[in-house]
């Protein structure tokens, strides 16, 4: 079972007690956004084996969005961090570098 710290309130959580939110780090596009651009965004998702950055809701606890690190093969958790951020954080990605040297955000 995939277990999650909520970066929020502190607390481990099971995957029973979240939400998950899909992709993390998506590019919105707004109104003036080209038909096949807003397509992509509404309809496109990476898929990797391996690593993944995803965002939950700790949906029996504090109730907030936050994001996650992890492997989609293996299920280890790299680490979780506050949804607000805009990458991942240096020490995670060192966490995911230990493990996947040629891994890069974004690839798969």
């Amino acid at each position: 079972m995939l277990i999650l710290t909520c970066p929020c309130c502190g607390l481990q959580a099971a995957e029973i007690e979240l939400a998950p939110g899909g992709e993390a780090h998506l590019r919105r596009e707004g109104p003036g956004a080209p038909d096949a651009a807003l397509e992509n965004y509404l309809f496109n998702r990476d898929n990797p084996r391996g690593v993944v950055l995803e965002r939950w809701r700790h949906a029996y606890g504090c109730g907030k969005w936050f994001l996650a690190a992890r492997d989609s093969v293996t299920m280890e958790v790299y680490g979780t961090y506050r949804a607000q951020t805009s990458a991942p954080p240096p020490q995670i990605i060192d966490r995911i570098r230990q493990r996947h040297p040629d891994w890069g955000q974004g690839a798969s």
